[in-house]
């Protein structure tokens, strides 16, 4: 197996950083509004012998390009086709978690031929018809006013991972998730934040013909496993799994479920994706 990535940088303006590991079919991996490209490490390692795994960092994280004016939602999709061109990837393998996830559906709504396959963790399709009126206020005020009231990612951190993992998460997972939100640019986290709070893909999930796979952790109270279930009745041709012992973010606190899910889903669709004749 490789024990390296390698740094790619896609242009233009905002530059987008993204790791690549292995060689095959592509498997695009998107994080979450807290996280980074680094969080999906554990899955580039486990696919790379079969597959040439990419993780990016959005606009505005790690070490992608902040931007100037407001953002969109949908700009977000408009850089990951930019992705796959760069890579002259004709269709992609898709994973994303929670916000990564967000992202994937909106972009397959209107780019679906550059889809093989989806797999959607730890998620929601809609930030009112998904979310409770009570979960849509604890989203908020659990990571915007503070920010807004001159408190720090140092001094949001213990609260969010508290809500993000599951009570026995190990200390290492916690540690490497606090290093992720200390890596957070406050205003580029803010635009985020106010461009998901208008996330609804409801009415185009029946859209979506794509082999799907859910992943939710059975102890996420943010996006819990019912959500999935819904998705499953609105989605054309989805599966679902629910991992034990795992909250938000399912890929850190179980990786090895996690692969073992993810690899058995691309292995059966892996001549989906592919890259562009030249």
């Amino acid at each position: 197996m490789p024990e390296s990535f390698t740094t790619h940088f896609v242009g233009p303006q905002p530059r987008l950083a993204c790791e690549v590991i292995g060689g095959g079919p592509p498997v695009v991996f998107l994080h979450g509004v807290g996280g980074n490209k680094t969080n999906w490490r554990r899955q580039l390692h486990a696919l790379s012998c079969d597959f040439t795994a990419i993780a990016w960092d959005a606009r505005g994280y790690g070490e992608s390009d902040d931007y100037e004016g407001p953002l969109h939602f949908s700009d977000f999709g408009n850089d990951l086709i930019r992705l796959l061109d760069h890579f002259a990837i004709e269709r992609a393998h898709l994973v994303g978690l929670s916000m990564g996830a967000r992202i994937l559906m909106e972009v397959a709504a209107r780019e679906l031929d550059r889809v093989a396959t989806l797999t959607l963790a730890d998620c929601f399709y809609g930030f009112e018809s998904a979310l409770s009126p009570e979960k849509q206020d604890e989203y908020v005020e659990l990571r915007e006013r503070p920010l807004r009231e001159g408190k720090t990612f140092a001094d949001l951190a213990p609260r969010l991972i508290e809500s993000l993992v599951s009570p026995d998460c190990a200390a290492a997972i916690r540690e490497e998730l606090r290093q992720s939100i200390l890596a957070l640019r406050p205003e580029s986290y803010l635009k985020t934040l106010r461009a998901s709070v208008g996330y609804e893909q409801s009415a185009h999930l029946h859209e979506l013909d794509r082999p799907t796979q859910l992943i939710f952790g059975e102890l996420d109270l943010l996006t819990p496993p019912s959500i999935g279930k819904e998705m499953v009745e609105l989605l054309p041709d989805a599966r679902l799994d629910v991992l034990a012992d795992a909250a938000h973010l399912s890929n850190l606190e179980q990786p090895d479920a996690f692969n073992q899910v993810l690899h058995r889903f691309l292995d059966e669709h892996r001549t989906l994706a592919g890259y562009r004749s030249s």
